[in-house]
């Protein structure tokens, strides 16, 4: 087994106190951070699966996130001077009048560890808010607005169509979350939808690539 493939395993297993270790080793042994990342990234995609079918919970979700991020500590120096970090600028937030953060907390993990400039809203964020932020923020390709409760569905949608009606050059919109889903974020007219954290990262990149 390669170090990368003990770095996937161990961050599968939210295995927050030998991840940095063996990232370290993954290095010290010439390995590309970039493929180390991509291990780690595909490894929250085996933790999104299992979450998804209920194999596993939330917070074994929130432990292999937290493993990822300390071995993201390690390697992000690194990715810099790989261009890791030249995505862009990711506007994160839980749309007004919902106070829920632990998904969002998890995309907004896996979205920065993709490559993205986070700034996080944190919760029950209103529509001027987001578009403040989209104004003030350098960069900015991407807006991420989570829902879990079906009535905030209707401040998602508003949300999403003020911020596509701002005229506001150059980013898209992703939504997630419970109650959403992918006809819904079509309907409201949001770029993408993202079921998972581990999709939502994905879901990002292709965003960006395709814009």
């Amino acid at each position: 087994m390669s170090k990368i493939d003990d770095v996937k395993a161990n961050v599968e297993k939210g295995k927050t106190k030998i991840v940095p270790g063996l990232v370290q080793e993954a290095l010290d042994e010439g390995g590309n951070p970039v493929e180390i990342l991509d291990a780690m990234v595909s490894a929250m995609g085996v933790v999104g699966d299992k979450f998804s079918t209920n194999e596993i919970f939330v917070p074994e979700m929130l432990m292999a996130a937290k493993a990822m991020a300390k071995g993201v500590e390690i390697i992000k120096p690194l990715l810099a001077g790989e261009g890791g970090s030249s995505l862009g600028t990711c506007v994160i937030g839980t749309v007004q009048g919902d106070l829920h953060d632990i998904g969002k907390n998890l995309v907004a993990m896996m979205i920065e560890s993709a490559g993205f400039t986070m700034v996080d809203l944190g919760v029950d964020v209103s529509i001027e808010k987001f578009i403040d932020a989209v104004k003030t923020n350098e960069n900015v390709k991407l807006v991420a607005c989570s829902g879990l409760l079906t009535t905030t569905m209707p401040a998602l949608k508003e949300t999403v169509k003020t911020l596509k009606e701002s005229g506001l050059p150059g980013f898209k919109v992703l939504v997630g979350g419970a109650p959403v889903t992918a006809q819904f974020a079509e309907e409201i007219g949001a770029d993408g939808y993202a079921a998972d954290a581990g999709s939502a990262a994905i879901k990002a990149k292709e965003l960006i690539a395709a814009a």
